[in-house]
């Protein structure tokens, strides 16, 4: 095939516009913010139905509070990359409520109040509005969203693949993103620390659901995710766990969505 200077020139073009469309999507899909000299990273959670709640995978570590299971469709969202580190959490709050100290370790001993002051903050040094994850939102995203491979943790069937707990922690947290990401590319949400969630916790309904925000009033806020001091079991993907909006421990850390 002969091309001539004027084709060999669109053809230039065309792939020119196919490498900045591809660049275009992957922005799309990370966006990057940085807060007092702290960067950290979203991933964008494409929209889509999943079921909720313990289903096979979980097999018999399922417990009573994770059924009925149900159908949930949620709309695109932003999730954290990893959990909110020290560094960030120092570079908005100007403090470090920690037990274990290293910047890329995970923030823990915040409660629920703690994380929506911190929040509050970092709303206005961004202009953005940052806030907790749904329960939904968390589970969608721990799953692998619309490119889940059905696992029973996030991100592999093995749990030393993906999260930090009781059987390999060395009975403390560990630096974020050092196991392997799921299928979204999220790092520890099947071990280090759990994550606080938005939402009351309340029992769950069979009915489908569209973007749900939990009950409308509660004795104890959802968190999420196995932790450092947690058996394996825990660390499954369906999990749910529950603490007073006021309570916090070494175990206790959260992840920011958009």
């Amino acid at each position: 095939m002969i091309f001539n200077q004027k084709s060999l020139f669109t053809i230039v073009l065309l792939m020119v516009a196919m490498v900045g469309q591809a660049q275009t999507l992957k922005e799309d899909e990370i966006k990057e913010f940085t807060v007092n000299g702290v960067t950290f990273t979203m991933i964008r959670v494409e929209g889509g139905t999943f079921t909720m709640g313990a289903i096979s995978e979980q097999g018999n570590d399922a417990f009573d509070d994770e059924i009925p299971t149900h159908c949930v469709t949620l709309s695109s969202y932003f999730i954290g990359e990893t959990e909110v580190t020290q560094a960030l959490w120092q570079a908005v709050m100007g403090n470090n409520p920690s037990k274990w100290n290293g910047k890329n370790l995970p923030v823990e001993q915040v409660s629920w109040n703690d994380c929506q002051t911190f929040i509050t903050k970092l709303n206005q040094l961004t202009g953005k509005k940052f806030r907790l994850p749904t329960e939904a939102e968390w589970e969608f995203a721990a799953r692998g969203g619309t490119k889940s491979h059905g696992y029973k943790f996030s991100g592999s069937n093995n749990v030393d693949d993906v999260a930090w707990y009781e059987g390999n922690s060395g009975s403390r947290t560990h630096d974020v993103a050092t196991k392997q990401s799921n299928e979204l590319g999220l790092y520890d949400m099947s071990g280090n620390v759990m994550e606080w969630c938005q939402d009351w916790y309340g029992s769950y309904s069979s009915e489908a659901q569209r973007d749900p925000k939990g009950p409308s009033s509660g004795s104890y806020r959802v968190n999420r995710n196995g932790s450092w001091i947690c058996f394996d079991w825990d660390c499954c993907v369906a999990k749910r766990n529950r603490y007073k909006v006021d309570g916090c421990g070494g175990n206790l850390g959260f992840r920011l969505a958009l």
